[in-house]
């Protein structure tokens, strides 16, 4: 359960909590651990620059403090034998993150809560797996790659065979606007 560090949730309500670099590196991380599920090794300076937040090293540097963020906010655990565990999801905002956010923010939050508990669960799960199965299509998988992974993720087969085919349908779509419109 929770968000992909690359939904609009995050984008939308997460940012203003763990700031922008912060949300970046999460999402830097995402996509890591997308191609190599098992982990990876972090190289701190080339991470910071491909993030843009400079090769100046030491505990204050912004990307110091960028990680030092994802672990004061749950994003992330530093361990003793100095490996770091990051969340694949983030979980929905608490009440008291709730209270750092605008109040136009709030209010769109209430607004999204009230828009997904309308929703029935098995089209909650729908979305859902649709959405990962876009994802999976625009990282490269194939469609048959796609299925199988949503039924490693337990989701119902029926429901991966048809989220392939949807997102598959989708993603040839946005291929031909893309093909059709040279300036993209």
């Amino acid at each position: 359960m929770g968000h992909d560090p690359r939904s609009a949730y995050v984008e939308r309500f997460w940012l203003g909590i763990l700031g922008p670099s912060t949300t970046w590196l999460v999402r830097y991380m995402a996509n890591r651990l997308d191609a190599t599920p098992e982990g990876f090794d972090l190289d701190l300076a080339g991470t910071a620059a491909a993030l843009g937040l400079g090769a100046r090293g030491g505990r204050h540097s912004p990307f110091m403090r960028a990680l030092s963020r994802c672990c004061q906010f749950d994003v992330a655990e530093a361990r003793p034998d100095g490996t770091l565990a990051v969340r694949r999801k983030l979980p929905p905002l608490s009440r008291r993150q709730l209270l750092r956010l605008s109040p136009e923010l709030v209010a769109a939050h209430q607004a999204w809560q009230e828009t997904e508990l309308a929703l029935p669960a098995h089209e909650q799960q729908r979305r859902r797996s649709r959405r990962l199965a876009l994802s999976l299509l625009e990282l490269g998988e194939d469609v048959e790659a796609t299925e199988h992974q949503l039924q490693r993720w337990s989701f119902h087969p029926t429901l991966c065979r048809e989220s392939a085919a949807w997102a598959a349908e989708r993603h040839a779509q946005a291929r031909e606007a893309a093909d059709a419109d040279p300036a993209a």
